[in-house]
Order: C-alpha cells, then sequence, then structure tokens
C-alpha cells in the first residue's frame, strides 16, 4: 500500500500530492519540477510500449522494472529524492526497450 500512495505522489495522482502543477518547464529545478518532468517522461515511455507490447507483456515488463529499479535505489528509498530516482530507472529501462524494438525494425 506505501508502494501505491508513493507512486501517487509522485505522479501528481488524485489522491497523491495533488493535481499535477502548472507552467513546468522540463528539466525542472525543484524537487516538485524534476519529479513531474520525471513522470512525464515515464508516461510518455510506458504509453509508447503500450503501442508495442501486449498487455500481459506489458504487465510482466513493468513488473520487472518495478522490481529491478526498487532494488537498484533501495538505498534512496526513505530519502526525498527516493521517488525520482526509480520513476527515472523505470523510464530508462523502457526507453532502452524501445530502442531495441527501433533497432530491430532498422535494416
Amino acid at each position: 500500500m506505501k508502494r501505491l500512495i508513493l507512486l501517487a505522489v509522485v505522479l501528481g495522482l488524485p489522491g497523491g500530492a495533488g493535481a499535477r502543477p502548472v507552467g513546468i518547464r522540463c528539466p525542472g529545478n525543484t524537487t516538485v519540477e524534476m519529479r513531474d518532468c520525471a513522470s512525464r517522461s515515464w508516461e510518455q515511455s510506458t504509453g509508447r510500449l503500450r503501442q508495442t507490447l501486449t498487455a500481459p507483456q506489458l504487465q510482466q515488463w513493468q513488473n520487472a522494472t518495478a522490481s529491478v529499479c526498487a532494488r537498484a535505489y533501495a538505498p534512496y528509498r526513505d530519502g526525498s529524492i527516493g521517488p525520482q530516482l526509480v520513476v527515472g530507472c523505470n523510464d530508462r529501462l523502457n526507453r532502452a526497450l524501445l530502442n531495441e524494438f527501433k533497432r530491430m525494425d532498422s535494416p
């Protein structure tokens, strides 16, 4: 449950920290701006994967990346930077997979 609340806060979902701040330009300068920018990037890469993978494949991928990123950044879990590091990790892994698909499509 703690993970879901943390994710809601990072993504700015209702029930989290509130609505997404207006007028943020990426990359941000404050913690709130950097978290918002990281979340937007992750949402974008997840959306692109959603167009490429089947729903079960996407779920498997998200489970795997969530586990790997949580483990990689466990030392920062309780710090204010922790959620941003995990979101950034998930986004980078998403983009790495998208690049692999792109390379497979290129001659």
